[in-house]
Parts: structure tokens; C-alpha cells; sequence
């Protein structure tokens, strides 16, 4: 069974975690170093990706500074999110070509560990045709023909040369007021829940970060390993050094949100 480093880098800013990726994604297209999973969760920050509209994102410059939301276009697939304290984030940087070279297919197994992850917690998450993610039915309304899908979890992701990057993003207390600034996802009248929220209690990151790891593993075959960010920076830094990471551009592929 191949490897998987499952590297939690905690609180980090947008930016910096990009470039991170960007690093590992060299690195693993060279051999350099074994499928990385990434996990993280980031300042406010609205994202935009390449297919994203613009007029999705609702509040103003001036109100975002206000709120102390960053924002960044994207090179992932998908349109426009948010991501906060309180959100799951995870980055798969694998080689997909030594698993199975479909993207599609790729989309639909991170949506899979996302919904058995919440399986675990007695929740029945599920897809919706035509809609990347995962939702949880909303039937807090009396009227049953009026039970809507809510958003728990979403997925942007980018390839190149058959080597994953971005991911997926997993409400589990996130604060949800902070959706309000865009349409998420560019879909209107679909809003966004969390664990927390269905659960009626807190749900901690410890709780949430195993059953993912463990249902990532399940669902991509990889025997998961954790590391540190140290040790992994300095690999990465060591063969950097060593001038193997220098690989011409290639096409890439973006899907999602």
C-alpha cells in the first residue's frame, strides 16, 4: 500500500498555504517526496476561483476590510467560498496517475470521505446532481415540500501533470454569518451549515480531523502517516537545494467547488 504524510499545519493564512502547495506539488511531480495531505484552517479569507463570477461576491472592499476578510482569485476550479476558523481544510498534493487517472472520479472520492466522515457523527450527508460537495437536508421547516439542501462541505480542486492540489472544505464550526458575503459557490438560495449547527453542540477539530484521515485513507487506498511541518519543510527545502524540482510547466485542470 503507497503512502500518504497527513501534515497539519493548523492556523495559517491563505497565501502562504498556496505557496506551500505549490512547493509539493513540484516536488511530488519530480518523486521527491510521498502523497501529501495537508490539512488546515485558515483567517477569513474569500476565494475565487478560475471559473468564478466576480458579482458572486456580495459585500464591498471596504466591508471586508472591515470585517478583516481577505480576498484571493484562485487558480481551482469552482467559483467563489469562504473559508475561516472553524473549517476543516485539507489539500491533497497526490499523484493521481499512479491511482486512477479520472478526475472526475477524483471529485466524487473526496466528496466520499466527506460523507462517510460525517456518517460517523449519526448525520446522512449526501451529493446532489449538478451540484460539487456534499449537503445535508434541511427539514427544520414544517413544510416537506419546501426542505432544501444545506452545504457542509465543498470541493475546488486543480491538477497538473496528473498531480492534485487544492481540496476540499469542511464546515465544522465555522462561522456561518460570514457565508452571507457571497453567493456561495455562485449558487443562489442554497446556503451554507455546519457540524456544529446540526449537531446543536461544539464540534471540535480533534473529533472531526480522525474519521477524515482515516475515511481518506479507506476511500485513496493510502496507508496514512503523520509528520511534522518541520520535517516536512525541510524536505522539501533539502531537494529544493539539490535542484531536482526544476520541471517545465504543463497543462493543468481545474474542477470543482
Amino acid at each position: 500500500m503507497k503512502s500518504c504524510y497527513i501534515v497539519d499545519v493548523g492556523l495559517i493564512g491563505y497565501a502562504e498555504a498556496w505557496e506551500l502547495q505549490k512547493r509539493l506539488v513540484t516536488a511530488r511531480k519530480n518523486g521527491a517526496i510521498e502523497d501529501v495531505l495537508l490539512l488546515c484552517e485558515h483567517p477569513h479569507v474569500i476565494t475565487l476561483g478560475r471559473n468564478g463570477k466576480r458579482e458572486h461576491l456580495l459585500a464591498s472592499e471596504q466591508v471586508l476590510r472591515q470585517k478583516g476578510v481577505e480576498f484571493h482569485s484562485s487558480d481551482r476550479g469552482g467559483d467563489i467560498t469562504y473559508h475561516g476558523p472553524g473549517q476543516l481544510v485539507g489539500y491533497p498534493i497526490l499523484n493521481l496517475g499512479a491511482i486512477r487517472k479520472d478526475v472526475v472520479w477524483y471529485v466524487r472520492m473526496l466528496e466520499e470521505v466527506m460523507i462517510r466522515a460525517t456518517a460517523e457523527f449519526g448525520i446522512s450527508a449526501e451529493r446532489v446532481t449538478g451540484k460539487t460537495g456534499i449537503w445535508v437536508r434541511n427539514t427544520s421547516d414544517s413544510n416537506v415540500s419546501a426542505v432544501t439542501e444545506e452545504k457542509l462541505g465543498a470541493i475546488g480542486v486543480h491538477l497538473s501533470r496528473w498531480v492534485t492540489s487544492h481540496g476540499f472544505a469542511y464546515n465544522m464550526s465555522t462561522d456561518l454569518r460570514y457565508f452571507d458575503l457571497i453567493v456561495p459557490c455562485g449558487i443562489a438560495g442554497r446556503k451554507a451549515t455546519s457540524l456544529e449547527k446540526i449537531l446543536g453542540r461544539a464540534a471540535t477539530r480533534k473529533e472531526v480531523v480522525q474519521p477524515v484521515v482515516r475515511n481518506f485513507g479507506e476511500v485513496f487506498g493510502l496507508e496514512m502517516r503523520e509528520t511534522s511541518r518541520d520535517d516536512l519543510l525541510a524536505q522539501l527545502q533539502a531537494q529544493e537545494l539539490n535542484g531536482e524540482a526544476n520541471l517545465a510547466p504543463a497543462q493543468a485542470v481545474e474542477i470543482a467547488s
